[in-house]
């Protein structure tokens, strides 16, 4: 009985890391067609510390944790989507997120911080058809100068990585979700940003309409 237990039990926790959830908009193609280009914002970056690595930082240093991982995540979702223009299997073009953060600070805009605004007026700032915001939620620091900092605060590596990401495709002209992409993944010890990155926007190449 307990041994049917444990399997039990390690099968709900595979189902829970492997959960997907994607909506597509009826009209999607006709959303895709209408692009030209995209713009990464900088997603919502929450890092789940133990008790005992949170002791080692102050709220003020675990919030610029999250914003220096969510500019970690924006660059290799831009570096993961220019493969793809190369390879010919993306079909809109990406702004470049040096361009986009630039712009949005320009017009007085927090990066980290832009919910107040409608996808419309991010929109036009950017010059964009569709923006990508969203969240990310992880087990621990993915960026590897963050990650080694801890491990040496805290003694020791960490157990295995793990990371949630909500994505939105969200138009300009209407403000209407195209796509969501919810994606729970685990990975290896030392996983960085960019392993999870990749592993995320492989998984989800395969089910969204901006791709080919």
């Amino acid at each position: 009985m307990k041994k049917s237990l444990i399997i039990l039990s390690l099968l709900f926790t595979t189902a829970l890391l492997a959960q997907t959830k994607l909506y597509v908009h009826p009209d999607a193609d006709t959303y895709v067609a209408n692009t030209k280009t995209i713009a990464i914002l900088p997603l919502k970056v929450q890092v789940n510390l133990r008790p005992n690595e949170l002791k080692n930082f102050t709220p003020e240093q675990i919030i610029e944790m999250g914003k220096n991982e969510s500019l970690d995540i924006q660059k290799g979702m831009y570096s993961w989507f220019l493969t793809r223009k190369k390879r010919g299997t993306m079909l809109v073009e990406v702004q470049n997120p040096i361009r986009t953060n630039a712009l949005l600070k320009k017009s007085g805009i927090d990066i980290h911080s832009y919910d107040e605004y409608l996808p419309s007026e991010l929109g036009e700032i950017l010059g964009v058809e569709t923006i990508i915001m969203g969240s990310f939620e992880t087990s621990k620091p993915m960026s590897n100068g963050a990650a080694i900092g801890l491990a040496v605060l805290t003694g020791g590596m960490f157990a295995t990585s793990s990371a949630t990401m909500n994505m939105d495709f969200v138009s300009t002209t209407d403000d209407e979700l195209v796509v969501n992409y919810l994606k729970n993944i685990k990975g290896t010890l030392g996983s960085d940003a960019q392993d999870l990155i990749n592993i995320l926007m492989r998984k989800v190449s395969r089910r969204i309409p901006y791709t080919k």
